[in-house]
């Protein structure tokens, strides 16, 4: 019986790798996030999703038919009781070059933050200040992030609760200083799985002090509702996901994006013309189908690409 359970973990664990594997490859392909002769600079927190995506990144490098260089870069906060050993060990045990940056904006953060004020954003700034620049003296072509499909997700609600936004985290940007391209390789992953990923493979997970026990983060509350979503309303995320890849400016609201004064009736059927007088009718999408679905069908449905530098 212990024989055949270790069995089937192994084989569970090898379908998530394969999961997450694919999924990476179909985002890179997509976006075009990667390409030949690319130095891709992974920020490395010490947590399992850029964990996740460096391991990843590491299997796809020995695979894929381009050449493209990693580095992995993590920035030492000093924040109390880090331990800055753990990630040095461990990319030197796994041979990849690295480069660990100390830089103490943990006393920064606490100076200017007052007590029971949230660190975050502040704290975002000044290390994105810290990476851009270490991506300039790497001569990095490409900045990895870590995020994944729910980190996008939250992040479209906090702004469409909090700032009155339609906007989310998109897999592949222009860097704010306009120096860099910014891409997020995790982008169709879900958490939980990248969370299982990572105990299997036993990262050596840091916790990040300065933020993780702040209550009452919007991120969180948000986080709760697409949990409890997730549990009440199986495939909900995936579909909500799907909305984020099919956008019709025309059936919004924003006339920066789309020339609402200059529209004329034109005579000729339109699919997505408005049906002014029809009840709005929602046809059920692939991931509702398929709210259990173990694979990736449907982001791979949602690409509309070929399949670029062997990363499909």
């Amino acid at each position: 019986m212990q024989e055949i359970l270790s069995k089937k973990t192994q084989y569970n664990n090898n379908k998530l790798h394969k999961r997450l594997r694919r999924l990476v490859g179909t985002a890179i392909a997509d976006f075009n996030m990667i390409e030949p002769g690319d130095r891709i600079m992974v920020c490395l927190s010490g947590g399992k999703d850029s964990y996740g995506l460096l391991d990843i990144l590491l299997n796809l490098q020995a695979h894929a038919p381009l050449d493209f260089e990693l580095v992995a870069v993590n920035l030492d906060q000093k924040q109390p009781g880090f331990p800055e050993h753990v990630l040095p060990e461990y990319l030197a045990r796994i041979g990849v070059p690295f480069r660990i940056v100390e830089q103490d904006t943990y006393s920064v953060v606490k100076r200017v933050i007052s007590e029971g004020k949230t660190t975050c954003s502040l704290c975002s700034r000044l290390r994105r200040g810290v990476l851009y620049r270490v991506a300039k003296e790497l001569g990095a072509t490409k900045i990895a992030l870590g995020h994944h499909r729910d980190d996008i997700l939250e992040t479209f609600f906090l702004n469409l609760f909090y700032g009155g936004k339609l906007k989310a985290m998109p897999p592949k940007l222009v860097s704010d200083d306009g120096n860099h391209i910014v891409i997020r390789p995790l982008a169709y992953c879900k958490e939980k799985d990248l969370a299982a990923y990572a105990q299997v493979a036993n990262f050596p997970i840091i916790p990040c002090n300065l933020c993780g026990s702040q209550p009452n983060l919007q991120r969180q509350v948000i986080k709760e509702m697409m949990q409890q979503w997730d549990k009440k309303f199986p495939g909900r995320i995936e579909t909500m996901f799907t909305a984020l890849q099919n956008i019709q400016p025309s059936h919004l609201a924003d006339i920066a994006r789309y020339d609402f004064q200059g529209l004329k009736a034109h005579g000729k059927a339109d699919a997505d013309g408005d049906k002014a007088f029809d009840e709005e009718q929602f046809e059920p999408t692939i991931a509702a189908l398929m709210p259990f679905s173990d694979d990736s069908s449907v982001y791979q449905v949602a690409s509309t690409q070929d399949n670029h530098n062997g990363f499909k």
